[in-house]
C-alpha cells in the first residue's frame, strides 16, 4: 500500500507542476483534465503526508527511548507514542478506504423508476410517497428533478413514476435504493383499521450519455399516440405521446407527460439510453445481474429490501439490519443516515474482498 501512496503522490505533484505550464494553461482541454485528475488525488495525497508525519514522530520518538531518559520523561514519551500508534492505524484505515476504486458511474445523475408493487391502489399511494421522498432528499442536495414519465391514479398515487436527478454524486448517493420498498399502514380506505402490507418497486439508473453509447436508430420502433390521464381521460387531443421499442432487446419506454411529441421522444430516449446501459452493465459482471435482480425483484410481499412501518414510526433495512424509529422525517427526504450507513457496509464489504 505504501508504494502505491508514493507513485500516487508523485502524479499529484507532477500534475501540480504542469497546472503551471503555460502550454498547459493554453490548452482548456487538458488544463481540465489534469485538474480533475489532481483533484481526485488530493483527499488522498493529503492523508497520506499527514501519515508519513506520523510515522516520522513514532521513529524519533522511539529512537529517543534507546536513550538515558528520566523516569517521568520517558513515561510521558511511552504515552505519546501509544497515542500516535492510535493515530497511525486511523490513518491506514482512512487510506485503505480513499484507495478503494471508484464507481466510475458515482458522479452520474440518475434515473429513478418507482412503480407499484403488489397492494394494489395502496401500493400505487406508497410509490407516490416514495417518490416525493426522493424528490424531498434531491432538493436539500440542490439536485433539479424532472418528471420524466408518469402514470397516475385517481387518487393521488402513482402506478409508475420516472423521473431524473440531475447532480454532482446523485448516483453514489442513491444506487443502494434499488429494490423491493415494503409498506405497512391502515389504508385511509379500510374502516376495519387493519394493517395492510403493499411494496413499491425501486430502480436507480446512472444516466447514459451518447459517447458511452450508441444507439442505432434502425433498431427502434417507435410509435405515437393520444396521450392520456387517470381513468382514461384524454389530456389532448394530438399524438404528442410516444412509445420506444429497442428491437434487439425488446425494452419499451413509453413518454406522455409533455406536450411537444419531440420532448417525449427525447425523454424515452434518455430512459432507454440508461436502461441499455444498466444492461450492458450487468451483462459484463454476472454477478451484479444477479445481485440487481434479487433487489428489485418481483414486488411481492416476500421480498423486500426495506420495511416502512407506519403504526410503530419505524423504518427497517433489512440489508445490513439498520432500525430507526424516525419515519416521519425520513418520508420528508432526510435520508443521509440510511445512505450514509449503505455506505459504510459497501465499504466495508469491499475492504474484506481486496484483503482476503
Amino acid at each position: 500500500m505504501f508504494d502505491k501512496l508514493v507513485a500516487l503522490e508523485d502524479k499529484y505533484n507532477d500534475l501540480t507542476n504542469k497546472l503551471s505550464d503555460p502550454d498547459v494553461i493554453s490548452d482548456q482541454a487538458r488544463f481540465q483534465k489534469f485538474a480533475k485528475t489532481h483533484s481526485d488525488l488530493e483527499s488522498v495525497v493529503v492523508v497520506f503526508l499527514e501519515y508519513k508525519g506520523v510515522l516520522e514522530e513514532i521513529a524519533d520518538g522511539k529512537e529517543m527511548l534507546n536513550e538515558k531518559l528520566e523516569a517521568d520523561f520517558k513515561s510521558m514519551l511511552q504515552q505519546e507514542l501509544g497515542k500516535l500508534a492510535e493515530r497511525k492505524e486511523n490513518l491506514e484505515a482512512k487510506l485503505k478506504l480513499l484507495l478503494l476504486p471508484k464507481d466510475p458511474m458515482d458522479e452520474k445523475n440518475v434515473i429513478v423508476e418507482i412503480r407499484g408493487g403488489t397492494g394494489g391502489e395502496e401500493a400505487a399511494l406508497f410509490a407516490g410517497v416514495l417518490f416525493r421522498m426522493y424528490s424531498r432528499y434531491a432538493e436539500s442536495n440542490n439536485w433539479r428533478v424532472e418528471l420524466m414519465n408518469g402514470n397516475p391514479t385517481d387518487i393521488g398515487g402513482f402506478k409508475e413514476v420516472v423521473f431524473m436527478i440531475e447532480g454532482k454524486g446523485a448516483y453514489s448517493r442513491l444506487k443502494y435504493e434499488s429494490g423491493v420498498h415494503r409498506v405497512q399502514r391502515i389504508p385511509t380506505t379500510e374502516s376495519g383499521g387493519r394493517i395492510h402490507t403493499s411494496t413499491a418497486t425501486v430502480a436507480v439508473l446512472p444516466e447514459a450519455e451518447d459517447v458511452e453509447l450508441n444507439v442505432d436508430p434502425n433498431e427502434l420502433r417507435i410509435d405515437v399516440y393520444r396521450s392520456s390521464g387517470p381513468g382514461g381521460q384524454s389530456v389532448n387531443t394530438t399524438d404528442s405521446a410516444v412509445r420506444i421499442t429497442h428491437i434487439p432487446t425488446g425494452l419499451v419506454v413509453s413518454c406522455q407527460d409533455e406536450k411537444s411529441q419531440h420532448k417525449n421522444k427525447d425523454k424515452a430516449m434518455r430512459i432507454l439510453r440508461a436502461r441499455l446501459l444498466d444492461q450492458l452493465q450487468a451483462e459484463h459482471d454476472a454477478e451484479m445481474a444477479a445481485e440487481r435482480k434479487s433487489q428489485v425483484g418481483t414486488g411481492d410481499r416476500s421480498e423486500r429490501i426495506r420495511t416502512y412501518n407506519y403504526p410503530q414510526g419505524r423504518l427497517t433495512d433489512h440489508r445490513i439490519g439498520l432500525t430507526i424509529y424516525r419515519l416521519d422525517s425520513v418520508l420528508e427526504g432526510y435520508i443521509d443516515e440510511i445512505v450514509d450507513a449503505l455506505t459504510t457496509a459497501d465499504q466495508s464489504e469491499r475492504l474484506k474482498a481486496m484483503e482476503s
